[in-house]
């Protein structure tokens, strides 16, 4: 059989064989579970497409065949308890296995899934009920996850919540009872590409998390996420270090792998461990690994080398800078050169270093094929090779790009301001040089004015961060009468170090060796931790909250 992907994304190639532009196509009913996996159950049903596996080394295994009867199991379960399409299930699983099973059951039932993450609290559960008008949770029985969706849902009429897991609440319904008991045949559901596929509730610079909303043909530009920055290929393992509540899981643990016929493997754990990490990738045999610059941060630690690591191919990273030293050591360690990307929860992958294409130092990649993207000023206008400017997207011939959001759940006019003057805005400042390769600065609001200066607090992170007694640290605006903002740099130190004023000095003063003056940091304060999203990343905004910025 042709390679499936191949229906649904033409590549065209330079002379070099580059990937340099890509025209993506589909019916108007495309559904991934259908047309996909589905497909791939009968051409391959022995192949392995998913591969479990628990702090305690116990692994399963799921082949094609395996996703595509339980998928259809799970679907009738839904459908038994009332789910149809257009209908939302909110799924908190974590890393449990299920939560596959269930994306692609609720895909067949042309529902809309709401993958959320297990730190939410029952507030966060309550909001995302009510916006969404969700009537059905399928949760994991951890205690805190289970008091939290009771708390949530019992101001909500006729919310059904299932519990995969042994401890299932007496209120709860229980996963393996109701999905023993649905038939294991089920016929396709009409289904349209443009219908609402997926509700990803994304914090935004203010006010309550919104829902970004992609439709059913938005697995389809992840095909070249998997195929041109993680470098999958058919047959090989993939791991992508993500919680199944985040839009990175969708980029990294399921369609474009998926379409490469690659399999996914989901390490299941609660607390990250540096040297369990590495022993996954040994033992399972890794070959593709995509994780936050953190996670490099605290691999490049340990001794990468006493790991056989010899099935690794490609490293890839996203979501915050990647500091040089850190970049370095990995290098060093194992070989590999980590590629950076850059995208948002309502894209895909926007820039990236492609599979076969030289890391620029410090660079996010340069565009995709399948996005204009420009960098602009404030009046839209697109500015020269070298100066700062936000990054846009332009859709061609005035249609909305194959991967792009079709809306926020609800706010109606928050969409309409990110589309102002007919580009979508990513509120997020960049530069890009004379070779195309961009540089990413930081969010409109994270981008420090001081004296006149604009400050990305990235480049003043990575130098902080090879400040041998910094482990972590986050920079940000301090209000100054005189200087309008001052650096501030907030730091958690590593073990063994004083927090006393003599090293606040030694680090203002690292800092100015290696930078223009006016970037050093006037203000820095030792902490035990920083504030993160529930996504793991480090929120300069709730810092200048607390500062009362």
């Amino acid at each position: 059989m042709t390679e499936l992907y191949k229906r649904y994304f033409i590549e065209k190639f330079d002379e070099k064989g580059l990937l340099k532009a890509v025209e993506t196509g589909y019916d108007s009913n495309f559904n991934f579970a259908y047309d996909v996996m589905d497909e791939y159950a009968k051409e391959s049903p022995d192949m392995v497409a998913l591969v479990h596996k628990d702090i305690k080394g116990n692994v399963r295994k799921f082949t094609y065949s395996d996703l595509k009867n339980m998928s259809d199991r799970t679907a009738n379960m839904l459908r038994n308890l009332g789910v149809k399409r257009h209908d939302s299930v909110m799924l908190i699983l974590k890393r449990r296995y299920e939560f596959w099973i269930c994306m692609l059951a609720i895909h067949k039932l042309g529902a809309v899934a709401i993958p959320t993450s297990h730190m939410v609290s029952d507030e966060d559960i309550r909001e995302r009920l009510v916006t969404a008008k969700c009537r059905t949770v399928i949760c994991v029985d951890s205690a805190d996850v289970c008091d939290n969706v009771i708390s949530a849902a019992s101001e909500l009429a006729d919310v059904n919540v299932v519990c995969v897991g042994n401890d299932v609440p007496d209120s709860f319904l229980g996963f393996k009872e109701l999905f023993d008991k649905a038939d294991d045949s089920f016929e396709r559901v009409e289904t349209d590409a443009t219908d609402a596929m997926l509700y990803y509730f994304t914090s935004g610079t203010s006010g309550q998390p919104k829902a970004v909303i992609h439709n059913f043909s938005y697995p389809i530009a992840h095909i070249f996420t998997a195929k041109y920055w993680h470098a999958v290929v058919p047959g090989g393992l993939h791991l992508t270090v993500a919680d199944s509540g985040w839009a990175k899981s969708a980029w990294g643990k399921m369609y474009g792998q998926w379409f490469m016929k690659c399999a996914v493997l989901v390490y299941d754990y609660d607390v990250f461990y540096a040297e369990d990490m590495l022993k996954v990738l040994e033992e399972e045999k890794v070959t593709t690994f995509c994780a936050p610059p953190t996670i490099y941060k605290y691999l490049v630690r340990k001794k990468i080398e006493d790991y056989n690591l010899e099935s690794l191919v490609s490293v890839t990273t996203a979501g915050e800078a990647l500091p040089k030293e850190v970049d370095e050591k990995f290098y060093a360690k194992t070989g590999l050169k980590i590629r950076q990307g850059y995208g948002q929860t309502e894209t895909t992958l926007l820039t990236c270093t492609m599979k076969g294409c030289e890391q620029s130092e410090g660079s996010i990649g340069t565009k995709s094929p399948l996005y204009d993207i420009a960098i602009v000023d404030e009046d839209n206008d697109p500015v020269d090779a070298g100066n700062e400017g936000e990054i846009v997207i332009v859709p061609k011939d005035n249609t909305l790009p194959i991967g792009l959001f079709c809306g926020y759940l609800g706010e109606e006019n928050m969409y309409k301001e990110v589309w102002e003057g007919g580009v979508y805005h990513t509120k997020d400042k960049a530069y890009v040089d004379a070779f195309g390769n961009y540089f990413f600065i930081g969010r409109n609001d994270d981008v420090i004015k001081s004296s006149g200066y604009r400050i990305g607090p990235t480049e003043v992170e990575d130098i902080i961060n090879e400040h041998p007694a910094v482990s972590e640290c986050a920079v940000t605006g301090f209000p100054s009468k005189n200087r309008g903002q001052v650096v501030k740099a907030t730091i958690i130190l590593k073990d063994g170090f004083n927090p006393d004023d003599n090293l606040k000095n030694e680090i203002k003063e690292f800092v100015k060796m290696r930078t223009a003056m006016y970037k050093y940091p006037r203000m820095i304060e030792f902490v035990k931790d920083l504030p993160r999203t529930t996504n793991g990343k480090i929120s300069r905004s709730m810092i200048r909250k607390k500062d009362g910025c």
